[in-house]
């Protein structure tokens, strides 16, 4: 026994001084870097000056998330304890229009590499941009390869540079969806549905092996929508008849950079350095001397702003929603409820614009954030900017806004909830020799579990959850929208819109961005100054190293194994963990 507390005892000491030594490192690593980037604090800030005559440049090269983080060390060279850093859309917009006001920065340069995010972002990205050229100043875009993203974007620029052995895409949209049911066929997984509507083909993989006749409809629908308004933003800024962007689509006639040039989709094919040699041209500088060109980064935090006391506050839905805190990704309710509860009850905060970007998730999760937000209405303006999807849940909880604002290209709608319950019985045992026993104090008890297919009493009393679900989201988006259960009826049943459509059939009042939302506000509340606030507060990126979990790490890893899959491999991981009524988007939406 003594031999054993002496091993239990030591084993702990030696927990304790691996814990110090591991903190001891990270302190030291941490103040060396800071120390070395203050000693270097003079030159570094002579080039971040931002100087007359100057070029924002705006490198794309990877995602774009709703809010940039705001990172204390971002300057500072931490190694491994580094975290990446995401770009805002947030922050392109303000840096944007920070840059058309801004007398020093003559023009804009976006060097594109790669752009990940939906079309409704980039079409308020454009919108900015456009802005901004309408200014008068110039905007250059160069690329050494245009995906259809990367040139719905670039085309905006007053000049379109290509690469002289690059491509531009140009071939329409395209969606693609996985089914699952073959392969649960082939393990004996049994998965039993229960959904209202129709057009709820969330589950369609799970008891379908191609697109019901409805979803392919729904699907024409609004992915021709969104093709539409890319055609007419290109052709109104290219000035290319819409008619001959369509053509070149449908024949493949865009392909090498010699063949996107004589179409006029892009004005030069030049080399890197000869577009340094344009940029120099442009602003009227000799060869000999350097472009002054100030990073995204930089110009943002250069940006100053009056403060006011009187404030307007966006809070930010992004991500799936789920009971509990929720996390970048996912929309918890019980954060949301927090950063709502705070804005409603803040006497300086006199209107809020809730900035939703969602295809949905739990449906109670949703009518508690649905609450909150109605409370929040009762005592100040709401209104709801949506992003590139705000579909089910991310309606439900839009729905009580005295004001809606869409994107052209935002999927939203699909009003309709469903559950999943699946049956892995069979595959246990087959496949892995498991077997599973029960013993019930009532008949139903194991009801609803995940080892036997629910009998014929359970299924109704399931339904009858569902049908319940369904009708109080009708009620709730019906009197948020000022009319009737039926009428939200008949374009829902889980059908999919894009912002144009929706706007027609009423589910948004205007076609617009953030910056039309807050107009707006700022109009209800009465405001001519205000200063903005955004929540939920973000954690800072040393707190967010400190909270890593595994579950994050694990996660990472399976992301960077599966690469374009992941997306897919997470919607399906999602709706299988499912334990509750789900009003979701009604299938995962990789549009490209």
């Amino acid at each position: 026994m003594k031999q054993f507390f002496g091993a239990f005892f030591g084993s702990i000491v030696g927990m304790i001084i691996a814990t110090l030594i591991a903190l001891v490192i990270v302190v030291m690593v941490i103040t060396s870097s800071i120390s070395s980037a203050i000693s270097q604090s003079n030159v570094k800030e002579e080039n971040t000056s931002i100087y007359n005559n100057s070029v924002l440049k705006i490198s794309l090269n990877g995602a774009i998330d709703e809010r940039a983080l705001e990172n204390p060390l971002e300057e500072f060279d931490l190694g491994p304890l580094s975290q990446p850093s995401n770009l805002g859309l947030n922050m392109l917009i303000k840096s944007i229009d920070g840059a058309q006001q801004d007398d020093r920065i003559k023009g804009i340069f976006l060097n594109i590499k790669s752009v990940q995010t939906g079309y409704a972002s980039l079409q308020e990205l454009r919108r900015a941009l456009e802005a901004f050229r309408q200014s008068g100043k110039f905007i250059y875009a160069y690329a050494e390869n245009y995906g259809q993203p990367e040139y719905y974007l670039a085309s905006v620029a007053t000049d379109v540079f290509l690469h002289p052995q690059g491509i531009v895409e140009w071939k329409g949209l395209s969606m693609q969806l996985m089914f699952y049911k073959p392969a649960l066929e082939k393990w004996n997984v049994d998965v039993q549905i229960f959904r209202h509507g129709k057009f709820k083909s969330a589950i369609e993989p799970y008891m379908l092996d191609k697109m019901s006749d409805a979803n392919r409809q729904q699907g024409e629908k609004f992915l021709n929508g969104i093709w539409s308004t890319i055609v007419t933003d290109v052709s109104r800024n290219r000035n290319i008849p819409s008619d001959s962007l369509q053509f070149f689509a449908v024949e493949m006639t865009i392909g090498s950079a010699q063949k996107a040039f004589d179409k006029k989709l892009v004005d030069k094919l030049l080399y890197d350095d000869e577009v340094s040699e344009a940029l120099k041209k442009k602003l009227g500088i000799k060869e000999n001397e350097k472009v002054n060109m100030t990073g995204l980064s930089n110009y943002y935090h250069h940006i100053s702003e009056k403060s006011f006391s009187e404030k307007i506050a966006v809070i930010y839905a992004n991500g799936e929603i789920a009971g509990g805190s929720g996390s970048e990704s996912v929309i918890g309710s019980d954060g949301l409820v927090k950063a709502l509860r705070e804005a409603r009850k803040d006497k300086n905060v006199k209107a809020v614009v809730l900035r939703v970007n969602s295809p949905g998730g739990s449906a109670l999760a949703s009518d508690v954030i649905w609450r909150e937000a109605l409370l929040c209405k009762q005592e100040k303006p709401l209104i709801v900017s949506m992003g590139n999807y705000a579909a089910s849940g991310g309606y439900y909880i839009s729905c009580p806004a005295s004001r809606i604002f869409a994107l052209e290209n935002t999927i939203t709608g699909s009003i309709g909830v469903y559950g999943i319950l699946p049956n892995v019985q069979k595959v246990l045992a087959q496949h892995i020799g498991v077997n599973i026993d029960t013993v019930n104090t009532n008949k139903h008890s194991d009801g609803g579990g995940i080892f036997r297919s629910a009998d014929e009493k359970e299924r109704q009393v399931i339904q009858a959850g569902i049908e319940n679900v369904y009708q109080t989201f009708i009620t709730k988006v019906a009197e948020g929208r000022r009319t009737t259960p039926e009428q939200i009826d008949s374009i829902g049943q889980g059908r999919v819109w894009s912002g144009r459509d929706a706007l027609e059939i009423g589910l948004v009042d205007e076609l617009g961005g953030l910056k039309e939302a807050l107009a707006a506000a700022a109009k209800m509340a009465k405001l001519k100054e205000y200063s903005v606030v955004e929540l939920p507060r973000m954690k800072d990126p040393i707190s967010k190293l400190l909270g890593r979990k595994e579950q994050e790490a694990e996660e990472a890893a399976i992301k960077k194994q599966l690469g374009a899959f992941y997306d897919y491999y997470k919607h399906a991981q999602n709706l299988m963990q499912s334990r509750d009524i789900q009003a979701r988007l009604p299938y995962h939406l990789s549009i490209h």
